[in-house]
């Protein structure tokens, strides 16, 4: 047994050596950054401008483009260099919409159309709705089952990965067997009569139908009710429809490198939201967050070895035009990314964060997973004061996921997450369900985390090493 445990044993000093060194180096300056941090009032103000005089920001929108200048002007008065990246992006507009439903009873149903779903016909769409609770269940159906009828996804909450492909895919999946519309039950766990938006994308095989999210509760009302024997009809109106792609930004600000300025960890949010609520929690605390974190480490004058980048990426919630569009400005680049940082979880209390190292579809091995986390570790010991020490296997986010696909480590903000899935995409997506202490504390995070990788002697290994 001893001798199967020597080499282990003969390892821990040194893993202890290495932790003490690198959390001991940047003790000072992990500390001026986190007592900037928590104590600031500037970052929240930022936010609160962003959420209450410019609002929701979905692509093509007079105010999407709104922020995009307003930020670029304060990021080059605060000192930074900044640059302005074009993509062009989708253009979709809601348009007046409404729901009522016709039978067993008369009245309004709350709803809010699908990004991306096309409008109902001049009148609107009347039809008898049939309800099914998963994929599975609709395929059992025959097409005299559905053919001419509203498709009801009345899906229970799996978590918002198993429950967001209904969202997705339902409306080509009804339309396969002719349905007229799809209404999908708001991917969330808790409900207030609150719709919840979101992509869909159509498979050109099939018709394009409008699909529109329903409440929690109405969708299960309306599952009863078909339940109990009773022919449900609702009428929908949509005046959804896509305009020519638009032009809009990427938002670049970032510190030079002192000594390996061509060498970059790039970290930020999407800038765009859904055109309702104000976008707050989704993304705009995440983005003001990591911008201003770039601004506080820029005033306290720790300049990094290599350049630390901050990106508001355009675009992520209807089309991921930024992220790919910041892959293909990156080009032949790629290998000087040594980190990419993407916080897209909401701005509830941060625990730190979770790593992903692949390379095209091939994840890492854990040898390589292990000495990335051994690294991140040393930097999670500084952030053991606001309780986000964590460093875990498994993360990464839509916009930076690029560049990982070709190596780059990606590393995701994670928090408590108790509560960001209840205004996910909702009118109820505002700044009063930001905490300032925990919006702080992701500055304090993001700016520790990001200022030690872009500084330290060595680099994490990429999802490309042996």
């Amino acid at each position: 047994m001893f001798r199967r445990l020597l080499p282990l044993l003969l390892l821990i000093p040194a893993l202890v050596s290495a932790q003490q060194s690198l959390t001991d180096t940047y003790r000072e300056p992990a500390g001026q950054i986190l007592g900037a941090a928590m104590t600031d009032v500037e970052g929240w103000k930022k936010l609160e401008y962003l959420t209450t005089e410019i609002g929701h920001r979905l692509s093509g929108s007079t105010g999407l483009e709104r922020a995009i200048d307003w930020a670029a002007a304060r990021m080059e008065e605060e000192g930074l260099y900044v640059r302005k990246l074009p993509v062009k992006v989708p253009h979709w507009v809601r348009g007046q919409e409404s729901a009522r439903l016709v039978a067993p009873v008369e009245r309004s149903l709350s709803i809010l159309g699908l990004g991306g779903s096309v409008g109902t016909p001049v009148g609107g769409i009347t039809a008898p709705v049939v309800a099914v609770t998963s994929f599975e269940e609709l395929e059992q159906l025959d097409r005299t089952d559905v053919e001419g009828k509203i498709v009801l996804y009345a899906v229970p909450w799996m978590g918002y990965g198993k429950t967001v492909k209904y969202r997705g895919a339902g409306a080509s999946r009804a339309a396969e067997l002719g349905a007229v519309a799809a209404l999908v039950r708001s991917a969330t766990g808790r409900s207030l009569n609150t719709p919840h938006t979101g992509a869909m994308k159509y498979d050109d095989a099939f018709p394009r139908i409008p699909a529109a999210a329903v409440t929690v509760e109405d969708a299960e009302w309306m599952r009863r009710s078909i339940a109990n024997g009773h022919e449900v009809r609702v009428r929908l109106e949509m005046g959804a429809h896509e305009l020519p792609d638009a032009d809009s930004f990427n938002l670049v600000a970032e510190i030079r490198g002192s000594e390996k300025p061509e060498e970059v960890v790039v970290m930020g949010g999407h800038y765009d939201s859904w055109d309702v609520g104000q976008g707050a929690h989704d993304d705009g605390a995440a983005c003001m967050a990591a911008w201003h974190a770039l601004t506080i480490i820029h005033r306290l004058g720790l300049r990094p070895r290599r350049t630390l980048r901050v990106v508001l990426w355009t675009n992520e919630e209807n089309g991921l035009r930024g992220g790919k569009a910041y892959r293909e400005w990156v080009g032949d680049g790629i290998d000087s990314h040594v980190a990419a940082i993407e916080m897209d979880g909401g701005a509830e209390r941060p625990v730190g964060f979770g790593l992903g190292l692949s390379m095209g579809d091939q994840e890492a091995s854990d040898a390589v997973y292990e000495q990335a986390l051994s690294i991140l570790t040393q930097i999670g010991v500084l952030l053991d004061g606001i309780d986000a020490s964590l460093m875990q296997r498994g993360g990464g986010g839509a916009d930076i996921g690029p560049l990982m696909k070709d190596g780059v480590p990606g590393m995701g903000l994670r928090t408590v997450d108790e509560h960001y899935f209840d205004w996910h995409h909702t009118e109820a997506d505002t700044l009063d369900k930001v905490d300032p202490v925990n919006f702080r504390k992701a500055v304090a995070t993001l700016g520790v985390t990001s200022y030690i990788l872009a500084d330290m002697p060595g680099t994490l290994p990429r999802g490309d090493s042996e």
